[in-house]
């Protein structure tokens, strides 16, 4: 199998590189984020490879990195898409926004994948939400705090401030994470005011 290619860039179709590697032209299908990424015909580049053996095709799939590369994988383990909607996603959001959009139960950001329904974005979120937090760079009470909002086990203030801060037009994910901060500066027992209030200071950062 192959894992890794270095070579020089041959030539860009619509939605693959050609990588010569040592006068062997690979065919690489890449998203449009790595596509745009990589530099023009005759530079060097290097490409994390999953390869798809089949019957009747070889087919060899590029990432800027391994972490990239490990996300096609883990997309593809959630029923209902293959490898053309892991790439869709990939080309709308980029590994780490992806990872902070699944940890933070955002399936509107998800669903902005050009092929994407929200019923596809809600089972990404759902059936990879225990492995988001690892690749997340959002704050784990914020994940928890996100967790308990969406399963109605956060307490009624911070809900009540939450559900505030969406009226007057913030996403859900965007609100939770501001009354998450808010909550642990205001400490338990916070007033709903207060949270609106230090959540806004929050947005406003």
């Amino acid at each position: 199998m192959i894992g890794k290619l270095k070579g020089l860039i041959d030539s860009y179709g619509e939605d693959y590189v050609v990588l010569d590697v040592q006068g062997v032209g690979y065919l690489v299908s890449c998203s449009a984020r790595t596509l745009q990424a990589l530099p023009s015909p005759g530079e060097a580049a290097v490409l994390s490879i999953e390869t798809y053996v089949r019957e009747d095709q070889i087919r060899l799939f590029g990432f800027r990195s391994d972490i990239e590369r490990e996300w096609f994988r883990l997309l593809q383990t959630v029923q209902g898409v293959g490898a053309k909607v892991a790439l869709a996603v990939l080309s709308t959001l980029p590994p780490s926004d992806l990872a902070n959009a699944i940890a933070l139960r955002d399936k509107a950001a998800v669903a902005r994948t050009p092929g994407v329904g929200p019923k596809v974005a809600e089972r990404i979120v759902t059936e990879l939400k225990d492995k988001a937090p690892a690749f997340a760079s959002v704050d784990p009470a914020v994940v928890h705090l996100a967790s308990a909002v969406d399963d109605d086990r956060a307490p009624g203030p911070v809900r009540d401030a939450i559900s505030a801060l969406v009226n007057l037009g913030y996403g859900q994910p965007q609100a939770a994470a501001a009354i998450a901060s808010a909550s642990r500066d205001a400490g338990e027992g916070a007033e709903t005011t207060k949270l609106i209030r230090l959540g806004l200071k929050e947005l406003a950062k």
